[in-house]
């Protein structure tokens, strides 16, 4: 994978990127099946198409994730609702948004979303540069009409110097579009490498025990592999959630038709996009409804209506199991100071 920019620990290679191990040679099953099934988190940070990414760039992205005064009331950020601090999600079945609206979807989380085919549950952002401007107007949530965006940006004089430095050559740089590639830049680098699974793909037998082990042949054979494969563990193809059954209303409401209600097209109802299983057991509540906060209870109705079968209880703890070793290292992220505002900058709205 290309890089643009270091990653999280590993050696430099006096570039300001990691050296990246390579996968040991192994006879050992188990490894050779996993690794024609899914991927290893890179050091590196991924590159997004079309964008260069800088130390400047990605700081003003970083303090654009984390500025406020982007929403119409001034309190609510992209952090808000994807804390780095909570494995990139917020713990709740539903974000609180503009005037403390509530949302239909559980807010996903931003960590190694760099790695998804697309954006959003029903991936009507085709990446993280798109995704990042849905939020800023979306009514629900930071409800800032498009234009308030830019006018909020200019209105904060600590912004041009950012902009400026990020955006070097431009004679007007500080615009939505930009602050959606400075956001995507910062998001791309939060990804959490190094995870006991990761190890294991090395070549790092040891690296998974026993209940893990026998939780990710379970994993393989049982089918769950089929959709939560590759670098994420998902991310890579939408699937109809209620395969083989209907999970019911509390988990999977008749007016929210995912896919479908993107593309206007009924074959494609109740598709979503497969979620990335990474981190799983520090993204709790699960589903797109958030409404199920047992992991273990996730998995039993994941396999009866995706895949018809029931798992045992022994066979859904090992599972369990094997999806706590794809837990990474978290992103280390500083807060940042953000400019400050002047008697000239815009009242947020009551």
């Amino acid at each position: 994978m290309t890089v643009a920019c270091s990653g999280n620990g590993g050696s430099s290679d006096g570039e300001g990127s990691q050296v990246e191990p390579e996968l040991a040679q192994t006879s050992d099953p188990l490894i050779l099946k996993a690794r024609d099934l899914f991927k290893v988190i890179p050091l590196n940070t991924p590159k997004i198409d079309g964008v260069v990414s800088t130390p400047e760039l990605v700081e003003l992205g970083k303090t654009l994730f984390f500025e406020p005064r982007l929403s119409a009331t001034h309190s609510i950020s992209c952090a808000s609702c994807h804390n780095p601090g909570l494995a990139g999600a917020d713990n709740s079945p539903f974000s609180a948004g503009f005037h403390g609206a509530r949302g239909g979807r559980n807010s996903p989380t931003v960590l190694n979303a760099v790695f998804n085919f697309t954006q959003f549950w029903d991936g009507r952002a085709k990446d993280l540069i798109e995704q990042a401007g849905g939020p800023l107007v979306n009514p629900v949530e930071m409800a800032s009409p498009k234009a308030h965006v830019t006018e909020q940006l200019l209105a904060l004089p600590g912004y041009a110097t950012l902009f400026a430095a990020a955006f070097p050559g431009q004679k007007e740089p500080v615009t939505l579009q930009n602050a959606q590639i400075a956001i995507a830049a910062f998001e791309a680098t939060l990804t959490t490498p190094n995870a006991p699974f990761d190890k294991y793909l090395r070549g790092e037998a040891t690296a998974l025990d026993g209940t893990q082990k026998a939780g990710l042949s379970l994993f393989i054979d049982k089918g769950c592999a089929a959709c939560h494969g590759g670098t994420n563990l998902g991310g890579t193809m939408y699937q109809k959630f209620g395969v083989t059954g209907d999970p019911g209303p509390i988990y999977r409401p008749v007016n929210d038709k995912g896919r479908g209600g993107v593309t206007g097209n009924a074959a494609e109802d109740y598709f979503f996009k497969v979620p990335t299983l990474r981190n799983i057991e520090l993204t709790a509540p699960y589903f797109h409804t958030g409404s199920e906060p047992d992991l273990k209870k996730t998995i039993d109705v994941m396999a009866k209506v995706q895949m018809g079968q029931t798992l045992s209880a022994t066979e859904i703890d090992q599972i369990a199991a094997f999806l706590g070793s794809l837990t990474g290292d978290q992103p280390k992220v500083t807060v940042p100071k953000l400019p400050a505002s002047d008697a000239k900058s815009p009242a947020p709205d009551k």
